[in-house]
């Protein structure tokens, strides 16, 4: 399924112009969720998706996060539409067609939580799709990866909300988060080992059944 789906994807590759620099935009995204409204967690100005969603963020103050995107985006930064937790979203069940996201889930303590309520507000057969640092090819490469065994401990025995600002809660291979996946008997729809927008991460795709 995954190699048909990028087949398919490569035909529609484009880049998009955004205050006059070209970021590239994810083709297997395009194909997936065109047409479709959605939340993006925790977006960024300057590694645009470009599809019809609302911005969530858990803050509007400056961190360094913030820095880098006004930094690669002549100033300027993606408008937060709603301030709320990633893992605590103020929308009812089934409310939105997907969830997108990219370098954020390893960002969250217990990614199980937030994964489950990502699946709350999505409809039925909608999509969770994450975009997510891979060891290898980020500044995570000398960190030791976390197991399942770990995140099934903080998610049986949680503690407050906790994002990490500083650095990864998880750092993943592609194979790491299959399991994971399996785990939770999350559907999977697609997988790209390595992500076909900046290429430092690997995309999943969950589909809610």
């Amino acid at each position: 399924m995954t190699r048909d789906i990028w087949r398919k994807s490569e035909a529609t590759k484009i880049n998009c112009k955004v205050f006059g620099f070209q970021a590239k935009e994810s083709p297997l995204a395009h194909l997936l969720l065109d047409n479709l409204k959605g939340i993006e967690i925790g977006g960024s100005l300057h590694n645009p998706f470009c599809l019809n969603t609302i911005n969530i963020d858990f803050t509007n103050e400056s961190n360094g996060y913030k820095y880098e995107e006004r930094r690669l985006s002549g100033g300027k930064y993606l408008t937060i539409d709603v301030n709320a937790s990633g893992d605590k979203l103020p929308f009812k069940n089934e409310t939105y067609d997907f969830v997108i996201s990219s370098h954020a889930i390893e960002h969250f303590y217990d990614p199980i939580k937030t994964i489950n309520e990502w699946f709350r507000v999505i409809k039925k057969n909608g999509y969770i799709f994450m975009i997510i640092p891979h060891k290898e090819r980020t500044f995570d490469k000398y960190k030791n990866r976390t197991t399942l065994n770990e995140l099934l401990e903080r998610h049986k025995n949680p503690k407050p909300m906790k994002v990490d600002l500083s650095g990864h809660f998880n750092v993943w291979i592609t194979e790491d988060f299959i399991k994971l996946c399996q785990s939770q008997n999350w559907k999977i729809a697609a997988i790209l080992d390595k992500d076909d927008k900046v290429g430092n991460g690997f995309t999943f795709v969950l589909q809610k059944s």
